[in-house]
């Protein structure tokens, strides 16, 4: 047989930049340089004050900050935990922890009834595409979600599987050419299935004529259906009110007109997909968006809503009724969950399908993430630059003190040198985060759950956190579509 040639193959392969981890000085973050500036100047009154034996008796102060700018701790320095810690104990201390929801006390209009930050989120219903359009006052953004159908990109050919990566490029250049978006977030999650859709089909096109053949189908639908799962999966566009702030008043001013706004947003996005080939299932009424946030945080009542389809579909009920947060894992209704951040991405060129792994495991409850974070070109350029002269002025700083150069500094110096070819090009620059919401109703099943997907990832190429001290606000990011951040 003849040998294959890259002309048979003409998937390109796609490498991804390194997670940044420059700091403000020779590597070293802000708070590096707070704590050692502390130990240096504890060293420099010791010696002062008391010579060697003044020196000795600061000892605990000078290296208890010297440690802590140092020593590594779960993949952060000490001193980053800090920060967290902080905050964690804060919040036991203030009771911020556990929520109950107030059955007997109405919701004020509008609200999504949902707990914790995610509180004060505002749902404005417009009227002219029937679309759920989610306000977060606090971050100054509108968001409004898009529910898409396409087909199982493992299975095409690979000339097909490059032509919708194309295509996909494209949606997200378009996004990134707007400068009023503030972020996209595209969500795949797997769901218990109730069977509905399998014996609606069967309904349709099957033949019940009573042969043991269709018995037997019948009954395997009737058992089998209930136990399997279903994928969905949505984009949610978030419209920057800021940085729309003059189209807005143009469009009239209010939510009327930042809703008008983001109707031009969403239909330039449907129109970039269609010529992706992603079909689009419509842009998502307050009933659906109801019935996503329960079945986040309630997934056993996902197949209940699914096969009543009138249930449900008020966003004034559709948040949890209790929620305890720990420092790894969060409680709410009927499962725990548990979030994972994907600290890495393939360091090595891989194919556009290298996430096959995760999206493909079978018998978890899961959902991942995607949010994209589009750069205005000046503001892309600007921050090129001054990575750029950061890293060669500590790269001249660490030759001049006889450091030995880093090949990971070398690295990212090679792709932000690349970002900027890109973008010279004409290129969009992206800042592109994962998360992944694991949910069992055991403890013990979302630690087999977690572990499943953590070796996922690695097949994938990547690698995964669990993240701690941040459950909730970081669930209202990966499970739900609403475009929030952590």
């Amino acid at each position: 047989m003849p040998a294959n040639t890259k002309r048979d193959y003409p998937l390109a392969p796609v490498q991804f930049s390194r997670l940044a981890r420059r700091g403000v000085l020779l590597g070293l973050s802000l708070l590096q340089l707070v704590v050692l500036g502390i130990a240096l100047l504890t060293v420099i009154a010791a010696l002062y004050a008391g010579g060697g034996m003044g020196l000795a008796w600061a000892s605990p102060v000078w290296a208890t900050a010297a440690l802590l700018a140092v020593i590594p701790a779960g993949g952060r320095k000490a001193i980053e935990w800090v920060p967290i810690v902080a905050r964690w104990v804060w919040r036991s201390h203030v009771g911020q922890l556990i929520g109950r929801r107030r059955i007997v006390k109405p919701r004020p209009a509008g609200t999504l009834a949902l707990p914790g930050d995610a509180a004060a989120l505002r749902e404005w219903e417009d009227t002219e595409t029937g679309a759920a359009m989610i306000h977060d006052p606090h971050a100054q953004t509108l968001t409004a979600i898009l529910g898409v159908s396409h087909p199982a990109f493992v299975l095409l050919d690979p000339g097909e599987q490059q032509r919708r990566v194309a295509g996909w490029g494209r949606v997200l250049a378009s996004a990134c050419l707007s400068g009023r978006i503030a972020r996209i977030q595209v969500s795949e999650r797997t769901l218990p299935d109730s069977g509905t859709g399998l014996a609606e089909w069967w309904r349709q096109h099957g033949s019940d004529d009573g042969s043991w053949a269709a018995t037997t189908y019948r009954e395997l639908i009737e058992r089998a259906g209930p136990a399997g799962e279903r994928h969905a999966t949505t984009i949610s566009l978030a419209l920057d009110l800021k940085a729309a702030a003059r189209q807005i008043r143009t469009a009239g001013g209010g939510m009327r007109g930042a809703a008008a706004v983001l109707r031009q947003e969403m239909t330039t996005l449907t129109t970039a997909l269609r010529a992706a080939e992603l079909a689009s299932t419509g842009w998502l009424t307050p009933g659906e968006v109801a019935v996503i946030l329960r079945s986040a945080y309630d997934p056993a009542a996902a197949p209940a809503l699914e096969r009543h389809g009138t249930l449900g579909r008020d966003l004034a009920t559709a948040g949890p009724v209790a929620v305890t947060e720990t420092w790894e894992r969060l409680r709410s209704d009927s499962a725990f969950h548990a979030v994972l951040w994907m600290s890495e991405w393939p360091r090595s060129q891989v194919y556009p399908g290298f996430l096959a792994p995760l999206m493909l495991s079978n018998g978890i409850l899961r959902t991942l993430s995607l949010h994209y974070t589009p750069v205005r070109a000046d503001q892309a350029a600007r921050d090129l630059r001054k990575k750029k002269t950061e890293l060669i002025s500590d790269a001249t700083q660490r030759r001049k003190i006889g450091q030995v150069e880093d090949a990971s500094a070398s690295a990212e110096l090679d792709d932000v040198l690349q970002q900027e070819a890109d973008l010279t090009a004409g290129h969009g620059v992206l800042r592109v985060s994962g998360l992944i919401s694991v949910s069992a109703p055991t403890v013990d099943e979302l630690d087999a759950a977690v572990a499943a997907i953590e070796q996922a990832a690695i097949q994938a190429s990547c690698e995964t956190r669990r993240l701690v001290g941040q459950q909730a606000q970081a669930f209202t990011a990966a499970a739900l579509p609403l475009c929030r951040t952590v």
